[in-house]
């Protein structure tokens, strides 16, 4: 189940975003957090698995006709493609008139819609 971000997630976010390598460097994490504390098209959600634990992030910039993943994080012991393919599912199912699209580097995703 996705969840969208809240600040009282932002431990369990920053947790989540720290196994990217853009985000291993605290100022880059505060950085990115700030950006989605703001009201803005930035978006992030939260993935929660089947025993309700929170296990993933995508996160998003939403245009009028798209939903642009921007990165995706598993923790480790989810990060199979059964995970993601869940997750972004479930995105696109939440976003039924917007089209799913990534920045070049999540590209490879994209198959794993529907």
């Amino acid at each position: 189940m996705l969840i969208p971000y809240k600040k009282d997630y932002e431990k369990t976010a920053m947790g989540l975003l720290s196994y990217l390598t853009d985000y291993k460097n605290l100022k880059n994490l505060k950085d990115e957090i700030d950006l989605l504390n703001g009201d803005n098209e930035f978006g992030l959600y939260l993935y929660r698995n089947e025993y309700n634990n929170i296990v993933g992030v995508v996160g998003t910039q939403e245009t009028e006709h798209f939903i642009i993943v921007r990165y995706l994080s598993l923790a480790p012991g989810f990060r199979d493609e059964e995970n993601q393919r869940k997750l972004l599912n479930e995105l696109a199912d939440a976003h039924v008139k917007k089209r799913i699209t990534a920045i070049p580097e999540c590209t490879y995703l994209l198959k794993l819609l529907h």
